[in-house]
């Protein structure tokens, strides 16, 4: 397949080609794709030297699939024109996940909902994507009736220079500017994204708002607070589900240790549970500390971890291409008529 990566030089442009290595994708051609002062640039795939063109140029090119990860403005501006030339995007932004034209894709959750017409797919938000992909085989068979999520979310989420401020506030140095209103090191910011009407944050209400629609259903209650934290690995979340239905404990475990994508990290007694140390690098959704809220009926406490810029960014958007290529949605230069 031929397959663009447009803004290959970010955080999670470079993830993203890390990930079409590692998962032996078959690219046919490989197209490196950012910004006008990025071209000319070099990145690295599988040992060879690709040289950064424009936006331009890539549309030109004609790939299968474009991979976007280059902000929300650049994939309003130009997802539609790589879709007009009938390339397929699947774009990381938030730029098109509430759109209801468009499908918001989990694969474990429902690719299958994917067409040959379907010329934008959107990737969710990193901390919804861990959140529904553990609760979908508890939904099914329990039925979500209520979620409250608190989430620990590392500096990556942020890109290249929040981690930067991290470092730089921590060896003492005051040169590096800063993405964040306040010291992130030895410090935690209930602040992701920016403040809505409501009080809430727009990370906070992506989590209310796409949950709803990756579930496709708009009867789960979710409320969420989302928190910055000083690590690197990946995003955690404390989550509290209340069901329509009972549960045993054991069955949830099994439910969830042979769901695609999910590693049952719990055992407690032996200090075993996730954390983003352990789950980084990794493409799986991490889930441990499984107890039965004691304060109500049906209702149970999990925690979940995964890498943010892997199943939360470029894995997530890897696997969209690879369903689009086994279920013959696109073909390696042209989509199917």
């Amino acid at each position: 397949m031929k397959i663009a990566v447009v803004g290959a030089t970010g955080l999670v442009g470079g993830e993203i080609l890390k990930v079409l290595e590692e998962r032996n994708f078959p690219v046919t051609e490989l197209i490196p794709v950012a910004s006008e002062r990025s071209v000319g640039k070099q990145v690295e795939f599988k040992g060879k030297q690709y040289t950064v063109v424009s936006f331009e140029d890539a549309i030109a090119a004609k790939p299968a699939v474009a991979i976007f990860s280059a902000g929300g403005g650049t994939s309003l501006a130009l997802a539609p024109k790589f879709a007009e030339a009938g390339i397929t995007v699947v774009d990381n932004s938030s730029a098109w996940r509430m759109d209801p034209t468009k499908k918001l894709v989990v694969p474990e959750i429902n690719a299958n909902t994917l067409t040959p017409d379907d010329k934008i797919i959107a990737n969710p938000n990193c901390s919804t994507i861990q959140m529904v992909v553990a609760l979908k085989p508890l939904h099914d068979r329990y039925k979500v009736k209520r979620v409250v999520v608190s989430t620990y979310q590392s500096v990556t989420g942020t890109g290249k220079a929040a981690v930067d401020q991290l470092f730089a506030e921590r060896n003492g140095d005051e040169s590096v500017s800063k993405v964040y209103p306040h010291p992130i090191d030895l410090n935690v910011l209930p602040h992701i994204d920016v403040f809505l009407d409501n009080g809430y944050t727009k990370e906070e209400m992506k989590m209310v708002n796409e949950t709803k629609k990756i579930m496709g259903d708009d009867s789960i209650q979710v409320t969420a607070t989302t928190v910055r934290i000083p690590t690197i690995g990946g995003h955690s979340e404390a989550v509290n589900v209340e069901f329509e239905n009972d549960f045993e404990l054991a069955e949830v475990v099994s439910l969830l240790a042979s769901a695609e994508g999910i590693i049952v990290q719990d055992d407690p007694q032996n200090k075993v549970y996730p954390m983003p140390l352990t789950a980084h690098g990794k493409d799986e959704v991490f889930v441990g500390r499984i107890r039965r809220d004691e304060s109500q009926p049906n209702t149970l406490n999990m925690w979940i971890v995964a890498d943010n810029l892997r199943k939360g960014a470029a894995t997530n958007a890897v696997q969209i291409a690879e369903y689009l290529l086994k279920h013959n949605l696109v073909e390696a230069g042209e989509v199917v008529a």
